[in-house]
C-alpha cells in the first residue's frame, strides 16, 4: 500500500451513537483534499459497540485503520499510540464527537503546505462550556503559563496540524505520564494558529467530569513544573523568620514585664496552621514521588490488543 501523506488519529471511548456520522463527514470532506490519507480509529477500551461499528466502517472505507487497546488507558494514552502508528507526512489528531470541526482540516493542510510543522487550532471562545469549566480553563492556563518554562497556548486541545517531523521528535519523548498539550508545546517548530468556533457535542456525554478535569490539571502542572515543591522551601524560611520573630518578642516582653499566662486559643491555632501548612507541603512532594515512582516502572504507555 502506498505511504499515505495525511494520517487522521481519532481517539474513541464510547463513541457507537457518533463515530459513523463523524467518519462519514470527514471523509466527504478530506476526499476533495488532492492527498492520500488513512484514519486511525483508537478504540480506548470502549464498552458499547464502538469496535463493532468502527469495523462495519472499514468494511466500507479501506483507508481506515483500527487499534483496539486491551483496556482504557486514557486519553492521552490512545493519542499517543495513534501517534506512533501514524504513517502520513501530516498528522492530525482530531476527536470524534464533531467538536472539533473537520471542516478546518483543508485549512489546517494549507498553513502546513506554506511551511509550517505545527498548525494550531484555537477555540474563539468557551460559551458551549458551563461557567465553572470556562473560568477553571482560564486560570489554569494563566497559572501554568506563570509558573512553567514551557508556555501551552490557550484554548488549544489536541486538534491540530503536525509534521512528520515534530511527530518524529515527539517519538523521542519517553515519558509515561504524558500531558500531551504540554508535550507538543515542548518540542517548538514553526507554529501558526488558525482559530474556530467550538460546537457542542453531536451525541453522547464527555468523558470529562470535575475531578479528571482537576487531576488532568494537577498532570500539567507537575509535568512542566518544579515551583510547586521549591515555593515550600520559600514558604518554610518565612515561616521560619516568623517564628523567630515571634519568639523574640516573647523572651524580650518576658525579660521587661514578667512572664504571662499564654492563651490556649493562640497555640492551638498556631499548632493546626502549621501542621496544616506541613501535610500540603507533604502533599505536593507526594505528587512528584508518585510520578517518579510510575515513570521508574517503566511500564508501557498502552497495549494494543488487536489491529483490523
Amino acid at each position: 500500500m502506498k505511504t499515505p501523506e495525511l494520517s487522521l488519529i481519532c481517539p474513541c471511548y464510547n463513541e457507537e451513537e457518533v463515530i459513523t456520522l463523524f467518519i462519514n463527514k470527514l471523509t466527504t470532506i478530506i476526499k476533495d483534499i488532492d492527498l492520500s490519507y488513512e484514519i486511525i480509529i483508537i478504540n480506548d477500551g470502549s464498552i458499547d459497540n464502538t469496535l463493532k461499528k468502527a469495523k462495519e466502517l472499514k468494511e466500507i472505507f479501506p483507508s481506515i485503520r483500527i487499534l483496539n487497546l486491551s483496556r482504557n488507558f486514557g486519553k492521552e494514552a490512545a493519542l499517543t499510540a495513534g501517534l506512533d502508528k501514524a504513517k502520513g507526512s501530516a498528522i492530525i489528531p482530531i476527536d470524534v464527537d464533531f467538536q472539533d470541526p473537520p471542516e478546518l482540516i483543508p485549512k489546517l493542510i494549507k498553513r502546513w503546505q506554506e511551511g509550517y510543522d505545527i498548525v494550531l487550532a484555537k477555540r474563539k471562545d468557551r460559551t458551549n462550556d458551563h461557567f465553572l469549566k470556562s473560568l477553571s480553563a482560564k486560570y489554569f492556563y494563566k497559572i501554568h503559563n506563570q509558573i512553567s518554562d514551557v508556555e501551552i497556548p490557550d484554548n488549544v486541545g489536541d486538534f491540530r496540524l503536525i509534521s512528520k517531523r515534530v511527530l518524529e521528535a515527539l517519538k523521542t519523548l519517553p515519558e509515561n505520564q504524558r500531558f500531551m498539550k504540554g508535550i507538543f508545546a515542548w518540542v517548538g517548530y514553526k507554529t501558526t494558529t488558525i482559530e474556530y468556533k467550538r460546537e457542542k457535542r453531536e451525541a453522547g456525554e464527555s468523558s470529562f467530569n470535575g475531578w479528571k478535569l482537576w487531576n488532568f490539571a494537577l498532570d500539567g502542572i507537575t509535568s512542566f513544573s518544579t515551583l510547586p515543591l521549591r515555593v515550600w522551601l520559600y514558604l518554610g524560611i518565612f515561616i521560619s523568620f516568623l517564628s523567630f520573630l515571634y519568639g523574640s518578642i516573647i523572651v524580650i516582653k518576658t525579660l521587661f514585664f514578667g512572664v504571662d499566662i499564654p492563651g490556649y486559643a493562640s497555640i492551638l491555632a498556631s499548632i493546626l496552621f502549621l501542621g496544616g501548612i506541613q501535610l500540603i507541603g507533604i502533599g505536593v512532594l507526594g505528587e512528584y514521588i508518585g510520578r517518579i515512582y510510575i515513570e521508574s516502572k517503566k511500564r508501557p504507555i498502552y497495549i494494543i490488543e488487536s489491529e483490523y
